[in-house]
This record gives C-alpha cells, structure tokens and sequence, in this order.
C-alpha cells in the first residue's frame, strides 16, 4: 500500500490516502508517484497530493520484526521526505520532507531529520521530563 498526503492551505497536511500499489502503477508496471497523484485528484477533484512513507521517521526509514520491534532498514534508499506525515504536519516543498508543527517558540527544526530540537538536550537518565518554555529547560515529572 502506498500512503499520500492531501496538501491544503500554508501547505499544511489536511488528510493521509492509502492507495493500492496497483493504482500508482506506470505503464511499465512500475511504481510511479505521478500516477498515484493523478489517480486521486481524478478521484477526489483535488490537486495536491505528495507520497509519504509510513515507514519512515527522523529521515530513516524502519521495518517491523517478528518481535514488533521498529528497526532500521539496512536500504535507507527508502526513507521517504524525512517524516510519515499526520493531520496538521506541515510539507515543506523546498526541503522536500513533513514536519510537525513548531511545539515551542525556542525549539529548532533540524532539516537532516525534519524534529525539532530543544535549545538544551533532554537529560538521558532514564527520568520523565517536560520542557520549561519560560525557563529554556526541563523539569522532571515527579508522581
């Protein structure tokens, strides 16, 4: 199956299609994004449509084992515009990948991986943690 991303206003991600592999299909029997986009705006009356893999996170792409578990993809060929694209996620055609929403005003978008980034790393000790806007860092969670 391949997934599409439905582009609206300020190139923000408004729907996520799943097409059957056969439908995006050249006439060579080759998967091809152009026939895939061409297909659902004949089927939607929309134009704007960019192919997003549901594999793919942080610009690396994953498969699933047996156990459930995430793990990279040895063929990193099919990490697909840095993201998975969700409701609200913004396409950003210059640096062709999705990317989230900005969660704070400090934090950086990182164009190798299409995250943001906190001004200070989040503590790795094991410990939850919130950020602190007003005070650029964070704060464990305490239950």
């Amino acid at each position: 199956m391949a997934h599409f991303a439905k582009i609206g206003l300020n190139s923000k991600v408004i729907g996520v299609h799943v097409v059957n592999n056969s439908d995006i299909l050249n006439a060579d029997g080759v998967e091809d994004e152009e026939v895939g986009r061409q297909f659902l705006e004949n089927l939607h009356g929309w134009p704007l449509w960019i192919k997003t893999s549901y594999n793919t996170r942080g610009g690396k792409h994953y498969t699933m084992a047996e156990d459930k578990s995430q793990n990279e993809s040895a063929d990193q060929s099919k990490a697909l515009r840095k993201n998975y694209a969700g409701l609200g996620h913004i396409w950003d055609e210059d640096k062709n990948m999705f990317y989230s929403p900005k969660p704070y005003a400090s934090w950086t978008l990182d164009d190798d991986t299409g995250q943001w980034n906190a001004p200070t790393p989040m503590p790795d000790d094991g410990k939850n943690y919130i950020w602190n806007e007003s005070t650029l860092s964070w704060n464990e969670v305490v239950s």
